[in-house]
């Protein structure tokens, strides 16, 4: 019901939402924002791909040698038989030990890049920020999906390089949407969140600098979750990039559907991560223009 507010003398109806209403909204907000500044990030995302290796002489090359060396050296230092419990139960075919790494560095890379970023993403961008109406969330947007474009083409040599080796790839790989658009919320959602604290403190950046590291220990890249003892095989799932790591390797290594209970928990940690950095980003939106 609409409430009528007396202001000098005047009738001013002022439109009271329901809780169910204010809720639909907030969910619908971020995508509302993304759809009316799409020509933005668009200009704005060619602008920063272009100059990605702008003065280059071999240009985009650059970005598919990148993972080709990596995966490169990863088969040269692991070549032998290691013993990682990867067969499934009918006595499928092991997965090398360079794909099992490199698939986990692909989702550490893709979140390491934006962890890195995101605290001075807002410093990067003063002068428009400042100067103009500028839609200054959308720039989380925007970083997420350059960063996005670089990943898929590591998601590619990754399943050329299995197609040469193996000969032919799961019919799982037409799963990978369902495991990278849930993860780029999540990443969306923390670049938010780390957007606005850099915005208060340069400390921020250091702090990144230091833990991000960190977690390619703490994350199970170069050893499968279950060889930890219990309680630590599971427990490891606090960590959120442990879900998208274990889901990218069942569907693009081993073939099968991933553990319910794990997808799930990706899910929501992208949801959670995604609508928490836009709430903590919008509430301190008008601030951040004063303290950059």
């Amino acid at each position: 019901m609409p409430s009528v507010n007396v202001v000098n003398g005047k009738q001013i109806v002022v439109e009271e939402l329901g809780t169910a209403e204010r809720a639909v909204r907030f969910l619908a907000k971020p995508f509302a924002q993304m759809w009316h500044h799409q020509d933005l990030i668009q200009a704005i995302l060619r602008r920063e791909v272009s100059e990605r290796f702008k003065g280059s002489a071999a240009g985009w090359v650059w970005a598919v040698v990148a993972p080709l060396l990596a995966i490169a050296v990863y088969t040269f230092a692991f070549t032998t038989n290691l013993k990682l419990p990867l067969a499934d139960n009918a006595g499928g075919p092991r997965v090398g030990y360079a794909l099992f790494i490199f698939s986990g560095i692909i989702i550490f890379n893709f979140w390491s890049e934006m962890a890195f970023r995101a605290p001075m993403l807002l410093h990067e961008y003063t002068h428009f920020i400042k100067q103009t109406i500028f839609p200054s969330d959308m720039l989380a947007v925007i970083s997420t999906l350059r960063a996005t474009l670089y990943t898929l083409i590591s998601v590619a040599v990754m399943l050329l390089f299995q197609l040469v080796t193996t000969g032919s790839l799961p019919w799982t790989v037409l799963l990978i949407p369902f495991i990278f658009v849930p993860f780029m919320g999540f990443l969306v959602g923390m670049s938010w969140f780390l957007c606005a604290i850099g915005a208060f403190t340069r400390d921020a950046g250091y702090l990144m600098i230091n833990i991000v590291p960190l977690f390619m220990f703490a994350t199970p890249i170069f050893y499968p979750h279950d060889a930890l003892p219990a309680p630590g095989n599971f427990l490891i799932y606090i960590n959120a990039l442990t879900g998208y790591v274990e889901v990218m390797r069942d569907i693009v290594l081993l073939g099968k559907l991933p553990n319910p209970l794990v997808y799930l928990w990706t899910l929501f940690t992208s949801v959670f991560t995604f609508y928490f950095g836009y709430w903590f980003f919008d509430r301190y939106r008008n601030v951040i223009v004063d303290v950059i």
